[in-house]
């Protein structure tokens, strides 16, 4: 009797069943998958034996047994802070924002039409930013606070005066009170690219014209409130510009640092309802002057008009800068953490402003009462200021011996204080319980009586300007309004739970939401990053077999975990690469050669790295130019570091003499990085390390289907060989990399942990055969659609056989000539239900499609026949103006429905071009926007409620 396997996770995350295997075979023109990839991929690269990883289990036994394997990890009473601390995830938000596919499963907005949603939800959060702080600009957030801060102090030193420059002002101060994770990260950031770092007491320090900037945390690492505007105006009078990490929950009691001067404020918006997650993904913040605005690191949401003058939002400013500066930005920064940014605006907008205020006044007062409880034990705490933490002299051993009996978590600051950081989590139970610890520690009784608290905040600090005035956030504030105002936005995006997403590079697959369900369960999301690990045994089960199980899939010796992003991942491997060459008194080897079809991150990275980037050739078939490579290889072998290699290539193709290039370069002393990006095109049938890479990063929101979440959360590992895992990187409070680690690459030890869950779920349930068929069906998927389209689009790459990777580049600039741009295309596929692929990446003027694993024929087949029905559109006319079909593109629901047609082309054609589109219609809510009047007109905030009440 034969049982018919169709209950498998692989045939659920698979998108065609065998069926339809055979028929996209018989039109690619493929006896078998097997010969496919046999015409596809290099003999002398191809994997000569199956993974070493077991078979996938089903959806049901990966969740039992990670439910098991998460009662290993112990949720005590947690009071560490270093700021990180318990918070509540409104059920609203979490329901409808965390688990819901429209949101987590949705692109970067670069498509602004189809996602003004996010970009409102985004408005929102950056609203909420600039308010708190006071300043007059804030993106739509960053990886974390800690590499916030190092982005800052960056953003400084590129922003030096003319006078600076010319005196060599490198020195940065760095105030004691910094997190240690933080002051780990301006190590790791400053040292490549010359800056010198000076930690010291900002109140006795003596500043000169050697510093360029000065940082301040606020309130401090262990809780004391510093005299901000003092210490602003005493480097201010140095012409010293300043960072001030903030705690932004502490913004509603504490005066804006904007009102102080400050040039710029980051942070973490953790607290605003976002889950600890042992560590991440959270939402940083940044926020700086506008005289600072084309400084910015990442991504800004920005208004602007649509072509009926209507208001629209879109990212502004060319906010992928690394894309366009390449070795000349001032940043590398690719992904935002856009989820939880999301989240935590609508934690804003639900509590609104009275509401966060009650939220930090409660915590406030928690501090203020158990201060008081102190003084009646006779037990000293040395904190004359604080907003929720307090530093207490004790025996730091003998008292956390004693919490942890009692499942509390403290802070040990040293042998002789432990502090405590009080949450918005505390109940009169748990802060009775801290009584109780107490009690026990000094063998006394407290008097519980009630006293008459006040505020110990100083008075010239207190909050007295307003913030999130806005009808936005005064409107939502029962459960029903929010879940519809959350549903209004969501309505206006189109995510992968509507319609195929083939986005080049980008691998939008399948989110499974058995991957995602324990996301949500408490034992996962809970734990606060610094507990002990004997607490987190759970995690480090999942966590280290993920390890192993990357490890395999490179072929690489070691991994880290802790780059939350792609960009961040190339940046930790080619640290590591430096180290590397240190340790062997190579100082010199600083040559990075990057390829001229090479991701923007790729040189901007190298640059942070601190080396100089070589760029070559790309030849008339798209490949890398041999002559022009071996040619500058050569030129710069005695101080070569390395090279910078995307595999397939950014055009899609398994260049055959990758080996010879790879070995080359070991030739000649250097190390290769290979950038992952285009995994979901290896695993299982090629390694990193079978093409001679020494180290890779993999972004497992691609390949191994973290969702994109609208732009965020990323997480990028560095997979190595054995003689580089000695340095990879540690973290300040709890061990991890090599024996002799680069310092932290991101704030946390195991970065965006809580994600991490998604990846290992995906490879436990395909195991080792499941993870080569997925890489088996997105060649098939994207050899299908080349077939599908070439007849209407040129094909502008290809392999020595004829076929592609699991990505394509079709070229429209020969549309050129009858007046369509690019564009053009990406917004009249709108209208047919699609999202755009790929636009002008790598090369100008195309489109980089692929279409994952995931998708079935169906759906492929409806991709494909919008292209050529478009491809039939441009042909309708010699010269396309602005009367167009395509140039009108997108059509609105508001264009639909107008007593008014005033176009040449009928209604039907605009909105319903195929028949397959009247079943499943998306519409647009605005019209094409105007880019440039955005940037010309450039407003990245709500306004102010003074301005709705003048109107």
């Amino acid at each position: 009797m034969t049982i018919a396997m169709n209950g498998t996770f692989e045939s659920r995350h698979l998108g065609p069943n065998e069926e339809e295997i055979k028929q996209m075979l018989k039109t690619i023109g493929a006896d078998s998958v097997a010969s496919l990839l046999s015409e596809t991929i290099p003999s002398d690269i191809a994997l000569k034996q199956d993974l070493n990883l077991p078979e996938g289990i089903s959806e049901h036994e990966f969740l039992t047994e990670l439910q098991l394997v998460s009662q290993k990890n112990k949720l005590f009473d947690t009071y560490i802070g270093l700021g990180y601390h318990p918070t509540i995830t409104p059920a609203v938000i979490q329901r409808n924002i965390l688990e819901n596919p429209g949101w987590y499963t949705a692109y970067t907005p670069y498509q602004a039409e189809i996602a003004q949603g996010r970009l409102e939800a985004l408005f929102n959060f950056q609203t909420v930013v600039t308010d708190l702080t006071g300043m007059e600009l804030a993106n739509a957030s960053l990886l974390d606070e800690s590499t916030a801060a190092a982005e800052g102090m960056t953003l400084l030193f590129a922003a030096r005066t003319r006078a600076q420059k010319k005196n060599n002002s490198c020195n940065f101060f760095v105030s004691e009170d910094v997190l240690p994770q933080t002051l780990a990260l301006f190590k790791t950031r400053s040292e490549p690219i010359g800056i010198k770092l000076v930690v010291g007491n900002p109140e006795i320090f003596e500043f000169t014209t050697d510093f360029f900037g000065a940082f301040f945390q606020y309130p401090g690492k262990h809780g004391s409130i510093p005299n901000l505007p003092k210490l602003v105006e005493k480097v201010q009078a140095h012409e010293i510009k300043t960072v001030v990490a903030a705690d932004l929950l502490s913004l509603t009691l504490l005066e804006a640092p904007g009102k102080y001067g400050v040039d710029v404020v980051v942070g973490t918006t953790q607290r605003f309802g976002i889950p600890l997650g042992y560590g991440g993904p959270h939402a940083a913040y940044f926020a700086t002057r506008e005289a600072y605005k084309r400084n910015i690191p990442g991504r800004i949401i920005g208004q602007t008009r649509d072509l009926d003058g209507a208001p629209a939002l879109r990212m502004a400013l060319q906010t992928r800068e690394q894309h366009i500066k390449r070795d000349k930005a001032t940043s590398n920064i690719c992904t935002a953490q856009v989820l939880l940014a999301v989240m935590a605006g609508m934690y804003a907008v639900y509590h609104g402003p009275k509401g966060l205020k009650n939220i930090a006044a409660k915590i406030h007062l928690n501090a203020l009462r158990f201060d008081s409880i102190l003084k009646e034990l006779s037990i000293e705490q040395i904190n004359q200021n604080f907003f929720d933490t307090l530093l207490i002299k004790v025996d730091s051993e003998r008292l956390t011996k004693l919490a942890e009996s009692r499942e509390i978590n403290l802070l040990a600051v040293d042998e002789n204080h432990v502090s405590i950081s009080f949450n918005e989590t505390v109940t009169e139970k748990s802060f009775n319980n801290l009584i109780y610890l107490f009690e026990e520690y000094t063998s006394q009784k407290a008097e519980l009586n009630s006293i008459e608290i006040e505020t110990n905040i100083p008075v010239n600090q207190i909050r007295n300007s307003s913030f999130l005035t806005h009808p936005i956030f005064n409107s939502f504030h029962s459960e029903t309004s929010l879940m519809r105002y959350i549903k209004r936005l969501e309505r206006k995006d189109l995510a992968l739970n509507h319609s195929m997403i083939s986005l080049g590079s980008c691998t939008m697959k399948l989110n499974a939401a058995s991957e995602m369900l324990p996301l949500s369960w408490p034992q996962w999301n809970g734990l606060h990053p610094f507990v002990p690990t004997n607490q987190a045994a759970g995690y480090h089960q999942i966590l280290e077999e993920l390890e192993i199980q990357l490890n395999e899939v490179t072929g690489f010796y070691a991994t880290s975990l802790q780059p939350n992003s792609g960009a961040q991942g190339e940046y930790a491997g080619l640290m590591v690469i430096r180290a590397y060459h240190e340790s062997r008194n190579e100082h010199h080897r600083n040559i990075c050669i990057i390829p001229a079809s090479a991701h923007g991150t790729n040189p901007a990275s190298a640059v942070m790295a601190g080396m100089k980037v070589v760029v070559t050739a790309t030849d008339e078939i798209g490949n890398i130019d041999w002559e022009d490579f071996s040619a500058k290889v050569l030129e710069h072998r005695d101080n070569l570091a390395g090279l910078m290699v995307t595999y397939p290539s950014t055009h899609g193709v398994f260049e055959s003499n990758i080996r010879k290039m790879t070995q080359l370069i070991h030739d000649n002393g250097g190390q290769v990085y290979m950038d992952g990006a285009n995994m979901n095109a290896q695993v299982g049938v090629t390694s990193p390390a079978i093409i001679g890479a020494d180290v890779c990063h993999l972004n497992l929101h691609k390949t191994f289907a973290i969702p994109h979440g609208g732009g965020g959360p990323g997480v990028g590992p560095i997979c190595v060989a054995k003689h580089l895992a000695p340095f990879l990187p540690s973290n300040p409070i709890i061990k991890t990399g090599g024996k002799n680690p680069i310092s932290s690459i991101s704030g946390a030890p195991w970065g965006s942990a809580l994600a991490c869950l998604i990846s290992y779920g995906y490879i436990k349930m395909l195991g080792g055969a499941g993870l080569k068929k997925v890489t088996e069906i997105a060649i098939l998927n994207a050899n299908y659609i080349k077939a599908k389209l070439e007849s209407s689009y040129p094909i502008l790459y290809v392999g020595e056989n004829g076929r592609t990777a699991h990505e394509m580049i079709i070229d429209l600039r020969p549309f050129k000539q009858k007046g369509i741009e690019v564009v053009d295309v990406a917004k009249r596929l709108m209208d047919y239900g699609f999202h755009a692929p790929t636009v002008s990446f790598p090369v100008s003027g195309t489109m980089m499609i692929e279409p994952t694993e995931s998708e079935n024929l169906a759906e492929i087949n409806r991709f494909c026949d919008a292209m050529n029905s478009i491809a039939k559109e441009i042909e309708e006319k010699e010269t396309h103006t602005e009367t167009s079909v395509l140039k009108n593109a997108p059509h609105t629901l508001q264009m639909a429905t107008a007593d008014k047609w005033s176009f040449e082309y009928s209604r039907q054609k605009a909105l319903y071009p195929l028949n397959f589109v009247q079943e499943n219609k998306f519409w647009p809510s605005v019209r094409r926007v105007d880019e440039a009047f955005g940037d010309r007109n450039l407003i990245c905030s709500c306004p102010p409620i003074e301005e709705y009440s003048n109107n």
